[in-house]
């Protein structure tokens, strides 16, 4: 569930439908994508965008236009967002947010946390998600009210009781200076948990929360592309995924933990963010 607990109103398609959908087209492109790791074809082209940090390849770009043409040819009335630029207005009710390679820094370096991440939204909620991960072979979806499924089996998130038992996940944003102060944030929230993961993929951290790789996650800065999919996932799966003040995950936070680990982890993060200031 989200924080906030709000959902879309009444649904211009149906969530199933819109899911039946995308995964094929998810798991296509990461189908693709497993192919270059493995060898097959050219290297991909690297630059860069925001910083020397942030890569962006020539495959980000083929699969950001394939996965937009892929949906708006079956729905033409379809919006559709993607982290490469993509921008379509829709007329439908119903828009899509693509993040086409989340984790381009890993699929550059051969290191498989990285994914293809599609949701379906309805007045800025998720209602269908898709998450593939070519190198792990786990294909992560959901439909609101109707669970998280990997691989076509049911998850849920984990049962870990506290948090010192707990392996979180995190991730840094691009700027030094934000890196700086997440860093300084790590520093305080090491100490009152079990470990640290930092896996490079929003979508997949979020994945992972739902399937009880990872006992909750948090990051700071991430744009819609980047937890629109992973949140739905995880919040089917039974965690709460919200921010800090009780809304929906935003650029500000995204907070994802089971229930019994969600406000201890909170109220930890809070303390660590006042601190590092």
């Amino acid at each position: 569930m989200t924080v906030d607990g709000s959902a879309p109103g009444r649904l211009p398609a149906d969530p199933v439908e819109l899911l039946e959908l995308a995964t094929p087209i998810a798991t296509e492109v990461a189908a693709r994508l497993l192919a270059v790791v493995e060898g097959a074809g050219d290297e991909p082209r690297v630059s860069t965008k925001s910083g020397v940090t942030d890569l962006v390849t020539d495959l980000d770009r083929w699969a950001e236009g394939h996965i937009t043409e892929s949906l708006l040819e079956s729905r033409p009335g379809d919006g559709l967002v993607g982290e490469e630029g993509a921008s379509v207005t829709g007329t439908s009710g119903v828009d899509w947010c693509v993040d086409p390679i989340d984790g381009t820094v890993n699929f550059v370096h051969g290191i498989p946390g990285f994914c293809v991440s599609i949701a379906a939204q309805v007045e800025g909620r998720s209602v269908a998600a898709v998450v593939a991960s070519p190198m792990h072979g786990d294909v992560f979806t959901a439909t609101i009210g109707g669970g998280a499924q990997r691989n076509g089996r049911d998850i849920e998130c984990s049962a870990t009781p506290g948090l010192q038992r707990a392996v979180i996940g995190t991730g840094f944003g691009y700027d030094p200076a934000r890196r700086t102060r997440q860093a300084a944030v790590l520093q305080r929230v090491i100490a009152d948990i079990a470990d640290i993961r930092r896996g490079g993929a929003a979508a997949l951290d979020l994945c992972s929360v739902a399937c009880g790789r990872l006992d909750g996650y948090w990051e700071v800065g991430l744009n819609p592309w980047d937890h629109a999919a992973g949140a739905l996932i995880a919040a089917e799966a039974g965690a709460v995924v919200g921010d800090l003040r009780g809304g929906a995950p935003s650029g500000d936070f995204t907070l994802a933990a089971p229930p019994q680990l969600w406000e201890p982890l909170r109220d930890l993060l809070t303390a660590a963010a006042a601190d590092a200031v």
